[in-house]
């Protein structure tokens, strides 16, 4: 299991971009990397992996693997429904890529080399209490293709790690802080599900 870790400046560091690239040769490495978790996931040494195919391609088929989503099962929730299409949902949520090595001087100018997965959206901060996150409203055909696929697999009160190749997430575009080409890490926690015509509540 992929851990997380929150991408943070190092104090009283500066990154010298032009003699460094994090990204350099994403889109293979993130191909890689995607390889990596589907064989976690067809692998399921601890039994909580599972692969989704997203709902917008043909069923009866294989197809590829990175028509799929993998999902990490953290913890199973009581929630008996689960969204279609046309809902709204609520949910807590961090996204993620892929682990990078980013490079850094301090004052001293001394190199300083960290290996993490840099955090791109979140409705929490620190490490996840769902008694203090702010769950986001969110209408489902508005969002990515895995993502909304997973949602619809979700019960509430479902906590998992999804993950999501590229071509069902961004693709080759650039999208605010991610790069073409990502392979895209959240956890979600499923926090309520409200059909067309009902109205969501403000969350307290």
């Amino acid at each position: 299991m992929v851990s997380l870790v929150l991408c943070l400046a190092v104090v009283s560091c500066a990154e010298k971009s032009d003699e460094w690239d994090a990204y350099a040769n994403w889109p293979a490495r993130n191909a890689q990397w995607w390889q990596q978790i589907t064989d976690s996931a067809l692998t399921n040494a601890d039994g909580n992996w599972l692969r989704y195919k997203s709902l917008l391609k043909q069923q009866d088929t294989e197809g590829a693997t990175t028509d799929y989503i993998c999902v990490h099962v953290l913890q199973r929730g009581e929630g008996s429904a689960t969204p279609v299409w046309t809902d709204t949902v609520r949910v807590n949520y961090r996204g993620w890529l892929m682990p990078t090595t980013y490079r850094m001087y301090n004052q001293n100018n001394v190199q300083v080399d960290s290996v993490m997965q840099r955090i791109f959206d979140q409705t929490y901060y620190g490490s996840y209490n769902p008694a203090t996150a702010a769950p986001q409203k969110m209408t489902m055909g508005q969002l990515i293709e895995g993502y909304s696929t997973a949602l619809q697999y979700m019960h509430v009160g479902d906590d998992w790690l999804v993950y999501i190749p590229s071509a069902l997430a961004y693709k080759d575009k650039v999208t605010g802080e991610i790069p073409a080409s990502s392979t895209l890490c959240f956890r979600i926690q499923l926090m309520g599900i409200y059909p067309i015509g009902q109205t969501v509540p403000d969350w307290k």
